[in-house]
């Protein structure tokens, strides 16, 4: 029978005494044990990590796991040093494309930090790794700078509004976009989601799929419903798959987010201060959201923009949670229409 104990202090310094006296720290020790040749390179992991990730995650990294894979492919993952990942950090930096929101480059090299990490997450989790490997976690991201976003005038909005339905390819489309956008609050992700099974016309709501895997029911006004009805109507050519993408071009075929990007640079055309500013669909988020906020309260509008975590405040966040019916009342305000689940 094998009997073991917990080292006391002294012999813990005795160890330490012994291994500083050989030139071997802790570390070495742990890494001796791990098999250094089993560990794949970049250009091997990559690719199975990106292929593991949800959709949105690789919409982020994809383009930083590339440039990883151009420097470091050949090179093992253990193998890069905290000064290594901070060069190539700092080259993401002063490599990025100049364009009039540009801020120096910051999001490119947080971007390639957190690439980095996630990859090394993957390697500890698949043993492939020891986590104290994990070489990222020691290079510091940069500060984020506060987002230039703020809330629109209302006759900001209205001049939006009016170019988008008047102007263009195919208005009826982008007037449904704004509408929906304004109405929700929604992330283009979220309308992009969106399928004719998440509709539910008798209470007014849409099932809404954003980033971070999440799903809520979000209610819009009875006139977005109808549009929203319509659209399927019309454009899905007998498609009978309630379950394929909801907001299609004319064609049948459904939009992607370079639809929006069309939208923005025309609202620019016509608009200066939307293309001075880089004034894109977020920018509504943040107007519909600032406006519950200072009508409705820092409850509704966490609960209209579909954030349930409790990383802000705590368990505090179990008390002061607004429900869905809270958020009906804000829309109905915002809308000036009565909706099916106030009466």
């Amino acid at each position: 029978m094998t009997v073991s104990h917990s080292a006391s202090a002294a012999e813990v310094d005795a160890a330490r005494l012994l291994l500083d006296r050989l030139g071997v720290s802790a570390e070495q020790l742990l890494d001796a044990t791990h098999d250094d040749t089993a560990v794949p390179t970049f250009g091997e992991y990559i690719p199975q990590v990106a292929a593991a990730v949800s959709a949105g995650t690789r919409r982020v990294y994809q383009s930083y796991w590339n440039r990883i894979q151009h420097e470091w492919s050949s090179r093992r993952l253990h193998e890069p040093s905290a000064t290594d990942i901070a060069q190539l950090a700092e080259q993401a930096k002063t490599s990025v494309v100049v364009r009039a929101n540009a801020r120096g480059g910051h999001l490119a090299a947080e971007h390639t930090i957190s690439a980095l990490r996630c990859l090394y997450r993957h390697a500890i989790a698949d043993n492939l790794l020891p986590e104290h490997r994990n070489t990222a976690l020691r290079v510091a991201k940069p500060r984020r700078l506060a987002s230039a976003r703020r809330a629109l005038l209302d006759t900001q909005l209205a001049a939006i509004n009016h170019i988008a339905t008047t102007t263009g390819n195919d208005r009826d489309l982008d007037g449904l976009l704004v509408r929906l956008h304004v109405e929700t609050a929604c992330r283009r992700g979220g309308a992009l989601a969106l399928r004719p099974i998440d509709l539910d016309p008798e209470q007014s709501l849409i099932r809404l799929r954003e980033k971070g895997e999440t799903d809520r029911w979000q209610p819009v006004s009875p006139t977005v419903m109808r549009y929203l009805r319509q659209h399927h109507q019309h454009r899905h050519q007998g498609n009978t798959d309630l379950r394929a993408p909801l907001l299609r071009y004319r064609n049948g075929k459904p939009i992607t987010y370079r639809r929006y990007d069309h939208l923005w640079a025309r609202l620019g055309e016509h608009l200066p201060w939307v293309a001075a500013q880089q004034v894109s669909t977020h920018w509504l988020r943040h107007t519909t959201l600032t406006w519950v906020e200072r009508h409705f309260g820092y409850a509704v509008a966490r609960a209209y923009a579909g954030h349930n975590d409790r990383t802000d405040f705590g368990v505090t966040a179990t008390y002061v949670r607004a429900d869905l019916y809270e958020v009906v009342v804000a829309l109905s305000a915002l809308t000036g229409e009565v909706h099916p689940l106030t009466t």
